[in-house]
């Protein structure tokens, strides 16, 4: 039912919980963000509704992001309730993206309302390392976090976010480490949104370049797995697990762009590389009913562009997109 103007089926939402994380991924954010006022962020009850919304108009899977969601204030009710609608039928698959922090402590209970699988971000198995990527985060307490994730049955995949200079002398440990504990990976080119101290044009590196350097040691063998995101995958046959390439600069994946991303206080992009929005805050709160807020959605829908905008700009060092990624949803 939400299909856009060149003919694309909208079936999966990304739902951002917060803006906010306990971490300062260098990457991702400045050290000393302004979050927003929590007054302005969805309730969790909205989040349900507009979840719903998407549920009547066809989506089929849901995944929650931030900044961090498992920071949010009892978002496992929240989770709780989307898997209600696993179990019901009327939603295939909901999923999350974290950096790990809060695992150890809410696995079990996202087990058991019905998650599957979800996606970790992790750039780094060196912890002098971690700190310098994340600032704040704490390796230790993350590692044990994906093994409460293991133990409780959780499906995981590894993000890993490739940086020139910072951890690209590890990626064959990385899939050497996911290969022995069961985990898929992707490997993810560094996005330009938002402002942060660094410099992406020496963060940025190719993933073709990547590629080209790990078949001098694993045997990888193209496949046409997809879980809706943008990933290609390959099989490392000596692994037996699949790595995905995530290429937003070097082969943008918009021909099969299915997705549309929505903000904690209700703006949806329907595109993470272009500001044009449509803003369903509004929409959700001046009806009980779903119907006014699933024709902002499909007004939305009708304006989705055909791809981003993603470049980097080497002689002024400037995003290709003001907002930070932990806005967005990531």
């Amino acid at each position: 039912m939400l299909v856009d103007p060149f003919g694309r089926e909208v079936t999966y939402v990304r739902i951002s919980v917060t803006d906010r994380c306990d971490f300062r991924c260098v990457y991702c954010m400045a050290e000393h963000m302004t979050f927003l006022p929590k007054r302005e962020l969805l309730t969790l009850e909205e989040l349900v509704r507009l979840s719903d919304a998407f549920i009547e108009l066809g989506v089929r899977k849901i995944r929650l992001t931030g900044g961090e969601p498992l920071v949010r204030r009892n978002v496992i009710w929240l989770i709780e309730q989307l898997g209600e609608r696993v179990r019901r039928g009327e939603l295939e698959e909901l999923t999350i993206t974290t950096n790990g922090s809060q695992l150890e402590r809410l696995a079990e209970r996202i087990a058991a309302a019905g998650v599957r699988r979800i996606n970790v971000s992790l750039d780094t198995l060196d912890p002098a390392r971690f700190r310098q990527i994340t600032r704040w985060g704490s390796f230790e307490k993350v590692m044990a976090g994906i093994e409460a994730a293991k133990r409780a049955g959780l499906a995981i995949k590894i993000n890993m976010v490739a940086l020139r200079g910072v951890n690209d002398d590890e990626f064959d440990r990385m899939i050497a480490w996911c290969g022995s504990e069961g985990f898929d990976l992707t490997l993810i080119e560094t996005m330009p949104m938002g402002e942060v101290e660094g410099d992406r044009t020496e963060q940025y590196l190719p993933l073709s370049l990547v590629r080209r350097r790990l078949e001098q040691r694993w045997t990888l063998t193209d496949i046409p797995y997809r879980t809706g995101g943008p990933a290609r995958y390959v099989r490392v046959e000596e692994t037996g697990r699949r790595l995905g390439f995530i290429t937003p600069l070097s082969h943008n994946f918009c021909e099969s762009c299915n997705r549309v991303r929505v903000t904690c206080t209700g703006t949806m992009y329907m595109c993470l590389g272009q500001e044009d929005r449509a803003e369903l805050r509004e929409a959700l709160r001046a009806s009980e009913s779903n119907e006014p807020v699933k024709r902002a959605i499909l007004e939305g829908i009708a304006r989705k562009p055909k791809g981003h905008d993603f470049v980097i700009d080497r002689r002024r060092n400037r995003p290709a997109v003001r907002r930070h990624m932990s806005v967005t949803g990531g």
